[in-house]
């Protein structure tokens, strides 16, 4: 009975987690790595509205000194940039040649890139 009790237990353990997984599943998903969908931070900053917010104001303490810098809007034109190729649209968006970020390149440009954006609009 005690055998019985703990493999339905594990059972339920193992499905709660894979219900949480697939909450987020499409292309986005990658994102839950280093973000969170909430108002909290994880190792990147929250993206919960994150559009029409100031760039590096997210109150997420450690920003790339250029993110803390920021003078742009994360709007739609600037995400799609940021998350094809965040080391290259962070050289573009300060002006700097020199100027870093912490993110890596995601590379979701195209179709998976209008997923992302559609999904970080339907939570902003």
């Amino acid at each position: 009975m005690k055998k019985a009790l703990m493999i339905v237990a594990a059972t339920t353990f193992m499905m709660a987690g894979f219900i949480a997984t697939e909450a987020v599943a499409g292309p986005e998903s990658k994102c839950k790595t280093c973000h969170n969908f909430t108002m909290k931070d994880k190792v990147g900053p929250h993206l919960k509205g994150v559009f029409g917010r100031e760039a590096g104001k997210s109150g997420f303490k450690r920003h790339s000194k250029a993110l803390k810098n920021a003078n742009w809007i994360w709007d739609e034109a600037h995400l799609r940039k940021w998350i094809c190729n965040s080391k290259v649209a962070i050289k573009e968006f300060t002006g700097n040649p020199k100027a870093k970020t912490k993110m890596p390149p995601q590379k979701m440009c195209g179709k998976k890139g209008d997923a992302i954006i559609a999904f970080l609009k339907s939570i902003s």
